[in-house]
């Protein structure tokens, strides 16, 4: 693929291809030269529409932390790169952005494969990766902080209440995700873990395909016939992403399933893959984040009146109603990197790296977060939400406090 780097001016802390477009508030830092973080967010091919989002509310960020006086006396510029979905664009734009652009930290990616392309990067150049979503855990580096939740505190939760009578009591599971490293580790972990409650394996069944997959009529006959055999109640764990969201939605709706009779758990189901869906058949379908935008706290409600007014007056092509939750990881990520680097007098990734330990602060969910002081996942709350009428979630359930993030599942080794 044809090497794409766009370097636009899509709000106030953006380096432009022919310079540098300052900030106002680097003219109220006495023109201190800017802190460049890099943005290494999809903006065409089959992530775009979660990663366009990711991007922009970085940016929003960085405006708010500018307008305060920035970090250190120093404006935050976002250095802006496309890698087109296309996985190995992810390493070569990393590395474009540590050797070039002199980032000092890289915010970016959404699939465990885009992770595990900018690893290696990182790692090789002693710099910090940022990562906003929920994963497969497995992984551990000091080059990477891990926003989200591992399986533990994200997936298992909703496989709990699933299997509860409050949650329909499932006891049959049909496994349908995108080939690549998280869906097929999350369900190499879920099986183990369904072993230890003693699911026997006839119980479930798995099937995978390739990204941008968008012809799910065998396999949605194929999960009408496994839920019709004898053993108990059916349920999709679904970990297709990016197009194929949609799309399998879609077709399940073609041929009728309905959540009160085979629930599907979208474990990377946002908001934004509803956009353009009637939701009004897929009411009670299900997903689990951190974060859903209906949590009522004074926290959410200030983010999203400025999402809303950042989206109006850049005049962006987001729905200014909406925000999922890794834009949050995103904003939280920022924050983190931003107080770190205040607390270590500096950008530089070692010193961040170590001030990270025990950063803390309110999110927008309402819980206080925390980043663990022995490795680099953020503790965070857990919820389970139900799609609604209106292209949305409503929270079913949400845990009492935010949850140790255990990164090497127990229960990988038991599948």
């Amino acid at each position: 693929m044809k090497r794409r780097t766009f370097l636009s001016a899509l709000g106030s802390g953006v380096i432009t291809a022919a310079g540098s477009t300052l900030p106002k508030a680097a003219f109220a830092a006495g023109g201190a030269d800017p802190i460049k973080l890099g943005l290494l967010f999809s903006q065409s091919g089959t992530m775009a529409n979660g990663e366009s989002l990711l991007k922009d509310m970085a940016l929003m960020t960085f405006d708010q932390i500018n307008a305060k006086g920035g970090v250190m006396g120093r404006p935050v510029q976002g250095v802006v790169v496309d890698p087109a979905s296309d996985w190995p664009m992810y390493a070569q734009l990393s590395k474009q952005l540590i050797l070039r652009d002199h980032v000092s930290a890289i915010f970016g990616g959404w699939t465990s494969v885009s992770r595990k392309s900018i690893l290696p990067v990182v790692e090789a150049q002693d710099n910090l990766l940022f990562y906003p979503l929920h994963f497969e855990g497995e992984e551990e580096s000091k080059n990477v902080v891990y926003l989200n939740s591992p399986p533990s505190s994200s997936v298992l939760p909703a496989i709990d209440y699933l299997m509860s009578e409050q949650g329909g009591e499932a006891k049959r599971f049909y496994m349908i995700g995108s080939d690549y490293v998280w869906p097929r580790t999350i369900n190499k972990m879920l099986k183990g873990y369904l072993k230890t409650k003693g699911i026997p394996e006839s119980a479930w069944r798995e099937h995978y395909v390739p990204f941008g997959y968008s012809n799910f009529q065998t396999i949605v006959r194929d999960i009408k016939d496994f839920a019709a055999q004898p053993g108990g109640q059916a349920i999709v764990v679904m970990t297709v992403v990016g197009d194929s969201i949609p799309a399998l939605f879609k077709e399940a709706v073609n041929q009728g399933i309905r959540a009160t009779d085979i629930p599907i758990l979208g474990l990377d189901v946002v908001d934004s893959d509803l956009e353009g869906l009637d939701t009004r058949p897929l009411v009670g379908h299900l997903s689990c984040w951190c974060y859903f935008q209906n949590v009522d706290t004074p926290q959410n409600r200030q983010i999203k009146l400025d999402w809303k007014n950042y989206v109006t007056a850049h005049n962006l092509k987001h729905r200014p109603d909406m925000i999922i939750d890794p834009m949050v990881s995103t904003y939280l990520g920022i924050h983190m990197w931003a107080q770190a680097a205040e607390k270590a007098k500096s950008t530089k990734p070692d010193a961040v790296r170590a001030a990270l330990a025990g950063q803390s602060m309110v999110d927008p969910a309402g819980y206080t977060v925390k980043m663990d002081a022995s490795n680099q996942y953020l503790w965070r709350g857990d919820m389970i939400g139900s799609i609604n009428a209106n292209q949305g979630f409503d929270i079913l359930w949400k845990s009492k406090d935010i949850e140790k993030p255990v990164p090497f599942s127990p229960f990988i080794s038991k599948a």
